[in-house]
């Protein structure tokens, strides 16, 4: 990993879930790492672990010129910031996108003008939409149906044209429902792996929208973050391409729903509500791609994964800091 040792690198929505653990990721590899960060969803606490080691930058994607004072100095980035979640962009389309979209432009044109050698952008499984196809294989996407499955499209299509047009070297992750410490349990768009665990230690009962037949590709968030280190220092053969990470399995959301009653020992049960527009009904990855040309593979299966974050006596759950107040620790 001497690529990171020294480097100057930036982490766009590096104070979120996923992003907050990347950075601790480059920290540990010796990385100057800056983050850009508005946040809107990320948190400071995020950073406790590595906040002495790594300049924050608070700033939206949305405005290029915090994009281009992010990405003065950095030869690397990843770009994670974005605004999830299918069903928030179905009532706020046009916050989605203008975040996701025009956020990344920006973020990809400060890339260009500061001669950024490599960008590895965070994209969906959302993406592929309507495909009734299993397991999804890049190549093979069908419509999207919902407008943040769309932002990600988009995303997509934005990494292509600039590498074609202005020779940046792009690498893109179809991340396929990624669940780990750190991921928001709060309000009406929370995924479900994070919903469920706090139901289930609060002793509730575990919503379920529709049948609980759906099925998903959970990832555990450190198989993630190996997978954006592996598109970082990748050859230049495996750049221009989109890669699905994911362990290759497929849990239905019931199934989910009894690991986790399981692990926390929880007798609560499950209760359903009608399907939520926008839902995908099956995901499941083939990630033969990404192992052949990232050398990705899955390490965390999904019993183990929900087992680290049950809170213990004697320890704190997987990787969580202790909260700390909204100034720097």
């Amino acid at each position: 990993m001497e690529l990171f040792r020294g480097a100057s690198i930036l982490v766009t929505g590096g104070a979120g879930f996923i992003g907050s653990h990347l950075v601790d990721r480059l920290v540990g590899l010796g990385a100057k790492v800056r983050v850009l960060d508005n946040l809107s969803t990320g948190k400071k606490e995020n950073l406790r672990d590595s906040w002495h080691q790594i300049d924050l930058v608070e700033g939206d994607i949305r405005e290029i010129e915090a994009c281009r004072a992010a990405v003065s100095g950095v030869t690397h980035v990843f770009h994670e910031a974005a605004l999830g979640s299918v069903p928030r962009s179905m009532e706020h389309p046009d916050v989605t996108l203008d975040v996701n979209v025009r956020g990344t432009a920006n973020v990809f044109t400060a890339c260009r003008d500061a001669g950024v050698k490599r960008v590895v952008y965070a994209s969906s499984s959302s993406v592929y939409g309507d495909s009734e196809k299993l397991p999804k294989k890049e190549g093979e996407e069908g419509r999207p149906l919902s407008p943040y499955a769309l932002s990600k499209v988009m995303n997509e299509q934005l990494a292509d044209v600039f590498g074609r047009c202005y020779g940046v070297e792009f690498i893109g992750l179809r991340y396929f429902n990624v669940y780990g410490p750190r991921q928001d349990p709060e309000g009406p768009y929370a995924a479900v792996v994070p919903r469920f665990c706090k139901a289930a230690a609060a002793g509730e009962p575990l919503l379920i929208y529709g049948d609980g037949d759906q099925s998903r590709d959970f990832t555990y968030v450190s198989d993630a973050v190996e997978a954006n280190i592996l598109a970082m220092t990748a050859g230049l053969t495996a750049t221009g391409r989109v890669y699905n990470i994911a362990p290759g399995n497929r849990t239905t959301v019931k199934d989910l729903a009894n690991v986790v009653l399981r692990a926390f020992g929880s007798s609560a049960g499950i209760r359903h509500e009608s399907p939520r527009p926008g839902d995908i009904r099956h995901s499941q990855a083939d990630s033969s791609a990404a192992r052949e040309f990232l050398g990705f593979r899955a390490s965390r299966d999904l019993a183990s994964g929900i087992e680290a974050l049950v809170p213990r006596s004697d320890r704190e759950p997987l990787d969580m800091p202790p909260p700390v107040s909204s100034s720097p620790p």
